[in-house]
């Protein structure tokens, strides 16, 4: 079982930078794919961004690229995204997930896949 806690969401102006956090219980943490996803009102929940257990591939959505960089500390039971040049249509609530399936190229991308969410944090861009 494992426990997750967004933080780290807030009202930034467009151009700004938010660091989002998901922080996990348990002891297992490290041999779970974590994934961020938003889900913005209307819109369909999708990927952001996703990382493997050990941190060594992850993988960023193309219109994220060169802005979001995802990156987990296993010691701290801890996964990151760190958000740059952040546009209002970034604007949603975004939600950590922990996927127990073992990958090597591939990922999940769809929400279901996932067996952990968190509640999720609000970020709002501004223009």
């Amino acid at each position: 079982q494992v426990t997750l806690v967004e933080s780290g969401g807030g009202l930034v102006q467009a151009g700004g930078s938010l660091r989002l956090s998901c922080a996990a219980s348990g002891r297992t943490f490290s041999r779970y794919n974590i994934a961020w996803f938003r889900w913005a009102p209307g819109k369909e929940r999708d990927i952001v961004a996703a990382i493997s257990p050990d941190g060594a591939r992850t993988f960023t959505r193309n219109s994220e690229k060169g802005r979001f960089t995802i990156s987990r500390d296993n010691a701290k039971n801890t996964a990151y995204l760190q958000m740059n040049s952040l546009k209002p249509e970034d604007t949603a609530a975004y939600y950590c997930a922990a996927e127990k399936k073992t990958r090597t190229t591939d990922w999940a991308t769809n929400w279901g896949q996932y067996d952990y969410w968190g509640q999720g944090t609000q970020v709002t861009v501004s223009s």
